[in-house]
């Protein structure tokens, strides 16, 4: 088997020294070739280098959410093919590694690194769904182009939450969740649209759904992870369906409370809940218009400000090794 490792040398978690060890367990058991990006948007572009070719049948991120994230763009800039591209295995480095852990893959990448060779030996894999966002025609973000994300994707208050994380990276910072948590308090005390959310979703054939402050997207449960626990803000999402949206209505200091605590005892069978809390399953196809520009994030990367995002979930996009 002729493989592509993709290596992002500023993965939070991973040393140099494991990154070789890594490379060499992998190397043993496949002709691989190793890249390391060195800019960013390198790991698309490999991505796609991969999907073009005509004898690569495996590409390994070895790297973050964000890593894995510009990779699957890059296997799918022409669209997806589960049966022709090459199948995708993630040694999690990252701090959070939400798609590689929804996957069921050990959050070490040691370990992680053992179960992916095991899972080739055996010959185990699965295809699955991923969300599709992009500017929503007729509006001022219809150039906006398509973008692929594996996990999830949101407009409005976690966006900002991510911008803000992002700008502290910059400035030295280490992420951490104290720091994710640092910045929720934050940024609900900036929050401007608490209690008059300016988020309006529309779905075909469906009565619009309006005055939403925070809108998640879902493409499986785990949400995200706190440490070792799992948050659960759309437990019904899968990777075998289409996609999942979490809404509120209102970030008042005691709905923000009661959220918190549903979301932090969370489990695969119980989410956000009450009055405020909009929740839709297994969507294919939906916009959110903001009236105001809003920040926007896939895959816990900030993507800027937008006012309007169609979404479209799509089934069996991607063959994994798990």
């Amino acid at each position: 088997m002729r493989a592509l490792l993709v290596v992002n040398p500023a993965a939070t978690t991973t040393s140099a020294r494991t990154r070789d060890v890594l490379i060499h367990a992998l190397a043993s058991e496949m002709k691989l070739e190793a890249v390391t990006t060195e800019y960013r948007g390198h790991a698309r572009d490999l991505g796609r280098r991969a999907a073009e070719s005509d004898d690569i049948e495996l590409v390994v991120a070895l790297g973050g959410d964000g890593t894995v994230n510009e990779v699957v763009n890059g296997l799918l800039h022409n669209g997806p093919d589960p049966e022709r591209l090459p199948r995708l295995a993630v040694v999690p480095g990252g701090s959070t590694n939400v798609f590689a852990r929804a996957l069921g893959l050990p959050n070490d990448a040691v370990e992680a690194t053992g179960a992916i060779l095991d899972a080739l030996r055996d010959r185990t894999e699965r295809t699955v769904g991923l969300g599709l966002a992009a500017g929503a025609p007729g509006t001022e973000d219809e150039a906006v182009p398509a973008r692929w994300f594996t996990f999830c994707a949101g407009l409005g208050f976690d966006a900002s939450v991510i911008g803000r994380v992002e700008q502290q990276r910059e400035r030295g910072k280490r992420s951490t969740h104290a720091l994710y948590m640092r910045q929720v308090v934050r940024q609900f005390l900036d929050e401007p649209h608490r209690r008059h959310g300016p988020i309006t979703l529309e779905r075909p054939g469906e009565d619009p759904v309006t005055d939403l402050v925070l809108s998640i997207v879902c493409n499986t449960s785990p949400w995200t992870f706190l440490g070792n626990r799992p948050v659960y803000a759309s437990p019904r999402a899968s990777f075998d369906t289409a996609l999942d949206v979490v809404g509120l209505s209102k970030l008042s200091t005691s709905a923000v409370a009661r959220y918190a605590t549903q979301l932090l005892t969370s489990t695969p069978e119980r989410g956000p809940r009450g009055k405020h809390a909009v929740t839709l399953h297994d969507l294919t196809d939906f916009t959110l218009h903001s009236k105001v520009p809003l920040p926007f994030q896939m895959d816990g990367d900030h993507l800027g400000l937008r006012t309007s995002v169609t979404f479209t979930g799509v089934r069996r996009a991607l063959r994994v090794i798990v």
